[in-house]
């Protein structure tokens, strides 16, 4: 792990995939840049963005006319707000509202918004004209350092979360940390759950200066800076070696086998955020390691007491209304991405930063270990 860069100093990451190789930019102010950079890509694109109507308040205009300086002709799609519009029917109004501003193969879109924004947006520019490059402007810490790099796009099924979708990599990512002023505190709480598992899962040093450093990221220093790039960083390296998720990758879904199952329980509402369901997630994985003696206990409540700490749920019982039986989680779990030929696969641990793919875990144990924890309500 490297040390903390400077205030106001731009990084550029590179995700390496040899002709589809992009950069993302990370950096207070970077918005502004955005036409600038698009021209430097796509010479006289048209470009459509693709935002909700809260981000599209806030942030549209300034998006807009860094467009306009940049003398880029653009349009604007604007959806509803949150989880509900990872929807076919959303998806599918995207998609014929690019097709009708006529945005061709050689045009842009992008995706200005959160972890909901690129994904829809993401999969509607793989399938129109059978795909369309777009560029990740991610509005929230979550997409910043998680889900705008790598380029899983998709859609929720009412069987479970992200199951329709396509692998289709951004040109562009530009992550302006300053967007991240505005959230809402719960909303920046829930994407720090993503910055902590790329220390949980591979990176001990930086989880260690997470827990010294944690409140000086939250506050809008040079940390938080510095805690995107690093992050940046470490998905970028495993994306360029598995961009399938064939191997490596599937590290990167450390607490998201439970996670997505509270996640879907809660039915992708405001009870229950995505980066909430991660932190109780990655709880659950650290407990579950210690109760097959690949941890000790400690570790286990290392982590929730960091968790904790930061304001994230960490217990079942932290979770607010109707908690789901085990019978109920385990068939949202049965649906998950990672099962292969009806067989569980989980990413445990054996300590801080030393995360593994465990492969044909035995659904009784599983099953068992959430009935505990649900008891425990």
């Amino acid at each position: 792990m490297t040390a903390p860069l400077r205030a106001g100093e731009p990084i550029i990451v590179n995700v390496a995939l040899g002709e589809r190789s992009y950069d993302i930019a990370i950096g207070r102010g970077l918005l502004g840049s955005l036409g600038t950079r698009i021209a430097a890509l796509r010479p006289g694109a048209k470009v459509a963005i693709v935002s909700d109507e809260n981000v599209a308040r806030r942030h549209l205009p300034a998006a807009e006319a860094a467009l306009n300086a940049a003398r880029l002709e653009s349009s604007r799609i604007i959806v509803p707000e949150g989880e509900a519009s990872k929807s076919m029917a959303v998806f599918e109004d995207v998609c014929e509202r690019l097709i009708a501003q006529r945005i061709e193969r050689n045009d842009l879109i992008v995706a200005l918004g959160g972890g909901v924004i690129g994904d829809l947006t993401g999969f509607a520019a793989s399938a129109v004209r059978r795909g369309l490059d777009f560029v990740q402007v991610p509005t929230t810490l979550l997409a910043q350092v998680d889900s705008s790099v790598g380029g899983k796009t998709g859609i929720n099924s009412r069987q479970g979360k992200n199951l329709i979708g396509a692998f289709h990599q951004p040109v562009l990512v530009i992550a302006d940390t300053a967007l991240l002023d505005t959230l809402p505190p719960r909303v920046f709480r829930a994407g720090y759950a993503e910055v902590a598992k790329f220390g949980l899962l591979g990176d001990a040093a930086f989880f260690s200066w997470l827990e010294a450093n944690w409140q000086d990221m939250f506050s809008g220093a040079a940390a938080r800076e510095h805690a995107i790039a690093v992050c940046c960083r470490g998905k970028a390296g495993i994306v360029a070696r598995d961009e399938r998720e064939t191997g490596e990758r599937a590290l990167l879904n450390l607490g998201h086998t439970f996670g997505h199952a509270f996640e879907a329980a809660a039915g992708y509402s405001d009870r229950l955020m995505h980066g909430e369901a991660v932190a109780l997630g990655i709880s659950l994985a650290f407990e579950f390691s210690a109760r097959k003696g690949l941890i000790a206990m400690a570790d286990a409540d290392r982590v929730k007491r960091h968790l904790a700490a930061v304001g994230l749920p960490t217990h079942v019982g932290d979770l607010a209304g109707t908690v789901p039986d085990a019978d109920h989680l385990m068939d949202l779990i049965a649906q998950d991405k990672k099962v292969r030929r009806g067989k569980l696969t989980f990413i445990l641990v054996r300590g801080v930063g030393a995360a593994f793919v465990e492969r044909d875990v035995d659904p009784a144990e599983v099953r068992v270990f959430l009935a505990e924890k649900i008891g425990k309500k």
